[in-house]
């Protein structure tokens, strides 16, 4: 048990790293590794990813606190954004937790992927939005953070592969963009902890020290691991040129959703 701390200790460093940087709650990541590592240690195969969607969303409530905190001593956050989403965000988030049991959910993961290898594609060649092109109007956010919500939550993110890109097209500054995702990922980790808590409740052959789907020793891991170099990666964030960043992000968006196309096939 001793390794097994460890081990979810260093993939939290690791993973806030990314998270700090990008303004992503490294979900994609966190799932990934822990139904991997969740295999090694013999838990039961038809619990594995509910597990690890419901830890890894449940690990972004402290990674987005430390990561908006980071963020806004830059004034990177804007506040108008997120009141305007949290609605849809909570609703979104709850609704994609209850259908998670019973959602087959690879034809949503294919277009979920194509969807991220579009915004990488686009950010990647630095494609210029249109100088007329902004935020949509309050229906069309809640509509857009609806739709960011449930995803998030059937795939166990913070939701920044989506609202980072979607907020770029806007003509937010990228900065922004990334300040700003980091406090639209709270709602959906708040929501989202507590929809894997109440839908696991109750479910046979979970291991010990799980509450609902979130098993609390990789939970506990992750987190202390990302308090430590979330703000690491915010700092570096403010120094790098915003064409490096992009392009970084396009590459970190472009391996995870390989990850994920190969996890399909």
């Amino acid at each position: 048990m001793d390794l097994w701390w460890m081990v979810y200790l260093l993939m939290g460093l690791f993973v806030g790293f990314f998270a700090g940087l990008l303004g992503i709650g490294g979900g994609l990541m966190l799932v990934t590794l822990m139904v991997y590592l969740f295999t090694l240690q013999g838990f039961p195969a038809d619990r594995l990813l509910h597990l690890a969607l419901g830890t890894s969303i449940a690990s972004i409530v402290f990674t987005s606190l430390a990561s908006l905190r980071a963020h806004q001593k830059h004034g990177a956050v804007r506040w108008d954004i997120l009141r305007a989403a949290v609605p849809g965000l909570v609703v979104g988030t709850l609704l994609g937790a209850v259908v998670a049991d019973q959602l087959k959910s690879k034809y949503l993961a294919i277009f979920f992927v194509i969807f991220v290898y579009y915004s990488a594609v686009q950010m990647f060649a630095n494609v210029k939005p249109k100088p007329t092109r902004q935020l949509p109007d309050k229906p069309g956010m809640t509509v857009a953070a609806l739709v960011i919500g449930i995803v998030s939550s059937l795939v166990g993110v913070g939701g920044g592969v989506m609202t980072i890109p979607f907020m770029s097209l806007c003509n937010v500054p990228m900065r922004q963009a990334i300040g700003t995702s980091a406090a639209l990922g709270l709602p959906i980790a708040i929501a989202g902890t507590v929809g894997f808590i109440v839908t696991g409740l109750g479910k046979d052959h979970l291991p010990a020290l799980s509450v609902g789907y979130v098993y609390l020793p990789a939970l506990i891991g992750i987190v202390l691991g990302t308090f430590i170099t979330v703000p690491w990666g915010a700092r570096l964030t403010h120094r790098m040129p915003v064409s490096t960043l992009k392009k970084t992000f396009a590459v970190i968006l472009f391996i995870l959703a390989t990850r994920m196309l190969w996890s399909l096939f």
